[in-house]
């Protein structure tokens, strides 16, 4: 059962889902929208402790670490994420009104009808201990604070923290994900949304690996420029670590291939143990291209307005509170459900089909984010005094 990984079993919770919404009778479609309340419900509490146990102890980290090439190594990781965000948010902005019907969720994709809700038989309330932008506050004044005093009992208690919530993560709530996800598809498939969600799936899927594809060609160039090397040589040593992390899903399991392939490109050896494992935690351009165009596609689905000036702010707070999350498999997209929530008004619907686009394409953030840290350690390498070895 272990082998079934989290990508099959959520494309077996979406063929089932859409059986059950043609065939299955009312009572059991509300006993999924029941459970879909209270799941939900206890996203809504878990989040701020979400983003309290990944920021805390990756700010103390990396305030432990303090130094010049830290920071250096930091503001390219962020600069790379923020761009690749916003470039994300152009292309969206100009393709997917081309290949999508903005609005279709609220008409089941047939204009002028109205889609049929089901309710729960009970719902459930669980407020949660603070809101996300409180969590946020006071996640950058522990984390601030752990690597001001350098004190090693509260990053410790973070530390444990931050385990108890990878454990919710990783034993509860991506366990339960793939019946949520059941329960999504049912319903809309009663509603009649199915088939324009399903449409949207898969156009949103090949932008976004394209977009990936053309961003990672853009890292390398700029690399080879700063550092040297050919671009097209680079990402060819790379890619094992990229489908090394197709397969793990993950940015910190991968690290011992990363670092291996940046070695192989010529990067100081010390440099690539430095800036490889840092920019496993820090850097997501993968994720974040994933994170903005999956939001914008649902956002248009529901026909929400959208602009540069208020999507922006959004884009940056993600390469920070997504800080850390690379280590668990889909920790990105619950990382930034706070965000999605407080920032983009994201109701409880619209994050259950956040986090089904996202997670049908995680595999590929990770690779994009993994390959685009050894372009990363070739700048970091040049502007350390260092030269490629052996190319």
């Amino acid at each position: 059962m272990q082998k079934f990984g989290l990508l099959p079993r959520l494309i077996v919770a979406i063929v089932f889902g859409i059986i059950f919404g043609a065939y299955a009778p009312e009572w059991t479609l509300r006993i999924l929208v029941t459970f879909n309340s209270l799941f939900g419900s206890f996203l809504g509490f878990i989040i701020p402790l979400i983003i309290i146990g990944f920021i805390v102890p990756g700010i103390g980290e990396l305030g432990a670490k303090a130094g010049k090439m830290l920071g250096i190594t930091a503001g390219i990781a962020y600069t790379s994420t923020i761009i690749a965000g916003t470039l994300a948010y152009l292309a969206a902005v100009f393709i997917l009104p081309n290949i999508i019907q903005v609005g279709s969720f609220l008409t089941g994709g047939v204009e002028g009808a109205e889609a049929i809700a089901i309710a729960p038989f009970i719902e459930f309330d669980m407020p949660p201990i603070m809101g996300v932008m409180s969590a946020l506050l006071v996640a950058f004044i522990l984390g601030l604070g752990i690597a001001a005093i350098k004190g090693d009992t509260l990053k410790r208690v973070m530390n444990d923290f931050q385990g108890i919530i990878e454990k919710v993560i990783t034993k509860v709530i991506i366990p339960l994900l793939p019946i949520h996800i059941l329960g999504i598809f049912a319903g809309m498939t009663y509603g009649g949304q199915v088939a324009t969600v399903l449409s949207v799936f898969a156009k949103v899927f090949v932008m976004i690996v394209i977009l990936h594809s053309l961003y990672l060609v853009a890292q390398y160039f700029i690399a080879a420029i700063i550092g040297g090397g050919n671009p097209f040589r680079l990402i060819r040593n790379m890619l094992p670590a990229y489908f090394t992390a197709i397969g793990t899903q993950s940015s910190a399991a991968t690290i011992p291939v990363t670092v291996r392939q940046t070695k192989k490109n010529g990067v100081n050896e010390g440099v690539a143990e430095f800036a490889v494992p840092l920019c496993a935690t820090i850097h997501l351009s993968g994720s974040t291209i994933t994170l903005v165009s999956c939001s914008l596609a649902v956002m248009m689905l529901m026909d929400m307005p959208i602009s540069l000036a208020t999507y922006f702010p959004f884009i940056l707070m993600l390469g920070i509170t997504m800080v850390a999350a690379p280590g668990v498999p889909g920790g990105a997209v619950m990382a930034a459900i706070g965000l999605l929530e407080s920032m983009l008004l994201f109701d409880p619907t619209m994050v259950a089909l956040m986090i089904a686009l996202y997670l049908a394409q995680d595999s590929f953030g990770t690779a994009c984010n993994v390959t685009g840290d050894g372009a990363i350690a070739v700048m970091v390498n040049r502007i350390s005094g260092h030269s490629l070895q052996r190319l």
